[in-house]
């Protein structure tokens, strides 16, 4: 067999990228990368990546709001799998919950924001 066939085998090529077999992958990563795309994602539905945010072309408190539900969800159903890494997530989860209670104009009650059903109150 060909080293070329060995290594399409073994990879998959995605838009010019190799990417590994997702059997290959460990589950914690697989989950890391998930809960950091839907960080990032909420970071930019909420303005973050801008000096301000309330100025932000892709400021959507609803979009946010849906994407850090999702992302607490994971985050619960997931910590004990996570070991080291879920203190990290679980604080970028926190600070974004926050930083959609600064940005409302309405804030949520406590208990009541995106993710706090899974979270409890985030203050």
């Amino acid at each position: 067999m060909s080293e070329a066939s060995v290594h399409e085998q073994e990879s998959t090529l995605i838009d010019g990228e190799v990417v590994r077999e997702l059997a290959e992958i460990p589950a914690v990563e697989v989950i890391s990368r998930a809960a950091v795309m839907l960080m990032s994602s909420a970071a930019e539905k909420l303005g973050l990546g801008e000096d301000d945010p309330s100025a932000s072309p892709h400021l959507d408190l609803d979009e946010a709001r849906r994407v850090i539900t999702a992302l607490a969800g994971l985050v619960t159903a997931s910590v004990e799998y996570l070991g080291p890494h879920a203190g990290p997530i679980r604080d970028g989860l926190q600070s974004l919950q926050r930083a959609f209670r600064e940005s409302s104009a309405h804030p949520d009650a406590p208990g009541a924001g995106p993710g706090e059903k899974y979270t409890g109150p985030v203050y």
